[in-house]
């Protein structure tokens, strides 16, 4: 890309770089990235694992 581009684009681009350090829920049964955070049953915060089905708090 051209420098012009570059010093255009690159507060965006550092912008992308942060947002990929947001903490990712993991599974601790399979290991997958597929969570959902859903209210738990005394209103506190839950996860379920879509793709295995665990749950937990």
């Amino acid at each position: 890309m051209p420098a012009s581009i570059l010093k255009e684009v690159g507060h965006l681009l550092e912008a992308a770089s942060t947002r990929d350090t947001v903490t990712r829920l993991i599974c601790p049964s399979c290991g997958s990235l597929h969570v959902a955070q859903v209210l738990g049953d005394n209103g506190g915060i839950s996860y379920v694992c879509t793709a295995c089905g665990h749950s937990w708090s």
